[in-house]
């Protein structure tokens, strides 16, 4: 089944669809989600993403993100595609977007328009192995100083959001 993205401008307002690897070749602005998920010590659940992804692939982001599909609300896709990857439930609340454009080596980018929802849970995560190669909780400031040291284990997305993550997680993960 081919997955398709949801064309958007700089205002999140659609302005068409196309085939997901096709718009990343093309790097045209797309809707997208991702999703910070906190465990009652407010360390943030991060994901490696599985080695066999089309970009990015073994590096280290935040729990969960993907595309909604047509007709469906981004808080629905945050909720599938949580449920898909991590094998989690929790109650998502968002918490802002931002825009960003990154390419990679392999030729593609992502340009994207990404909805961040935060959420809480204690549930030990059971991974999708065709997505996710592994997990582990960590507190943002940890991450931060090793996102410092070592920015090829991360990927873009996340450095780009994440003093913005940080400046939003006092209001929403109490």
């Amino acid at each position: 089944m081919k997955e398709y993205v949801i064309l958007v401008d700089k205002n999140d307002l659609f302005t068409g669809k196309m085939e997901k690897l096709e718009a990343h070749q093309k790097g045209l602005l797309h809707r997208a989600f991702s999703i910070f998920i906190f465990n009652d010590n407010n360390e943030l659940l991060l994901q490696q993403r599985a080695n066999n992804k089309y970009h990015s692939g073994g590096l280290w982001t935040n729990t969960c993100c993907s595309h909604p599909r047509m007709g469906e609300s981004n808080l629905e896709a945050a909720r599938r595609r949580l449920k898909e990857e991590m094998g989690l439930e929790c109650e998502l609340h968002y918490a802002f977007n931002f825009l960003y454009k990154a390419d990679f080596d392999s030729g593609l980018t992502e340009h994207e328009l990404d909805h961040v929802f935060f959420g809480k849970s204690n549930e030990v995560p059971e991974i999708n192995e065709e997505e996710v190669e592994s997990y582990k909780y960590i507190d943002l400031e940890s991450l931060k100083i090793d996102i410092g040291n070592h920015p090829e284990r991360y990927t873009p997305w996340l450095k780009i959001c994440l003093d913005k993550v940080i400046e939003h997680t006092e209001n929403i993960i109490q």
